[in-house]
Formats: C-alpha cells, structure tokens, sequence
C-alpha cells in the first residue's frame, strides 16, 4: 500500500502572492498530488500563521509544508500543526527560536539594499531594482508585473521572533539559491545546516521556485516519498 504523503501545502515569501507557484503545483498536480497554494496577507504574523493552519486543516492527512523566503519563517511556526509530516525551505528563513526576517537580514546582509517601509509600516521593493534584487532569472515582463503587483509585508511579520521552530522536530529539506540577492546565500546555508536539512543548491535569483520549477517539485517530492507517516 502506497504510504507516502499525497498533500502539499504551498507558501508564499514577501512582496509577492501564491499566484508564483503555479508551474511548481502545475507538476505536483499531475504527480498525483493535492495542492493548496495559501494567499496570506503578510498583514501580521498570527494572520499569516491563520491562513497557513486554516489550508493545513482543509487536507486530508499528512502534509509536506512548502515556504519560500518569508514563508520559511510562517512555516516554521505553522510546522507544528499535527499534521505536517515534512517541511521544504526554498530559499527562505528558517529563524531559530529568538530570532526574526529581520535579525537573520541584519546579521549578514544580501546584497540587495532596494527593500523601503512607507508611513503605514509595511516595506516594498523599490520598483526600479525589482528584477535584479528579487528575480533576475525570470522573463523581464513577469518580473514588471511582480513588481508593481508586489505584496507589501507588514513590520509585525517581518520582525516576529519565532518561539518554537518546527524544523527541530521534523524532517527539513532545504534549496539554496546561490545568486539571491534578498537573502544572502551563506545564510541560506547556515539556516540549512543548523535545521539538518538535505540540500541542494541552484544558480538562481531569490525567487528559485518560478525560475526553478522542476528542481523546485522534485525536492517536494523527494520530501512527501521519504517521510515516514505515523499511523
């Protein structure tokens, strides 16, 4: 009887929205998996952490929990739900307990410096340095319309210290994006090695999961197939 997990829960980073990973559910779906792309507000961390659990409760069973850039700290919280059996980091923070987005950017800085708040406490990508600090490797025109279609996140979700990280606790798998410039690659590494996640790495701009599609289902798969379920 075939044990492995058949759901996938996919989360999406700052700046931008769940519409990023559709080539990656595109390949999952036809594996034979059942996909749920969350679209959270990068509002606060507990509405994030909400939307998350809410698409964790809608499935079936066993998930693999998938998160991209900021969406590595959601999942690090929403991890604990007891039904995620597996998490993915695609380049993303993976904070350890005490620590933030922010403290992980401020302890070794990318190279991108474009990243501004407003009077309302939320924080952009300066539309000008879009493409070549968030996703160099995609088709110029998706890059254009990422940036002026971007998600702004909210101070209070960038800046949460996370108090219990389920990557202590799960099985951790981990993709590094050697050419981002809006998480540094070495922290990437770092955040890897600590959560002892198998990892592999890409010649990629931050947003690995659409220039990556392939590599990026892969490894979800590697994670949903080599998990062992409790029953």
């Amino acid at each position: 009887m075939d044990q492995h997990i058949k759901n996938v829960v996919l989360v999406h980073g700052a700046f931008a929205d769940g519409s990023g990973w559709e080539a990656v559910a595109n390949i999952l779906t036809k594996n034979g998996y059942k996909v749920s792309v969350v679209q959270h507000p990068e509002t606060s961390y507990a509405d994030d952490q909400k939307y998350t659990k809410a698409a964790i409760d809608a499935m079936d069973g066993p998930v693999v929990l998938v998160g991209h850039s900021y969406g590595g700290s959601v999942i690090t919280e929403a991890g604990n739900h007891p039904n995620v059996a597996a998490l993915v980091y695609i380049a993303a923070f993976a904070p350890d307990e005490g620590e933030s987005c922010a403290s992980i950017e401020q302890a070794l800085p990318p190279a991108s410096t474009a990243i501004k708040s407003d009077s309302n406490g939320l924080w952009w990508i300066d539309q000008v340095h879009f493409a070549a600090d968030f996703a160099a490797d995609i088709p110029s025109e998706k890059a254009a319309f990422m940036a002026i279609s971007q998600v702004p996140i909210s101070t209070d979700a960038f800046t949460h210290k996370i108090t219990n990280p389920a990557w202590k606790k799960k099985p951790t798998w981990y993709m590094v994006a050697t050419a981002d410039r809006s998480i540094n690659p070495d922290q990437e590494r770092m955040m890897a090695k600590r959560a002892k996640a198998k990892t592999i790495e890409v010649n990629s701009s931050h947003v690995a999961y659409i220039s990556h599609p392939k590599e990026t289902a892969k490894l979800i798969e590697e994670a949903a197939t080599s998990t062992q379920i409790n029953k």
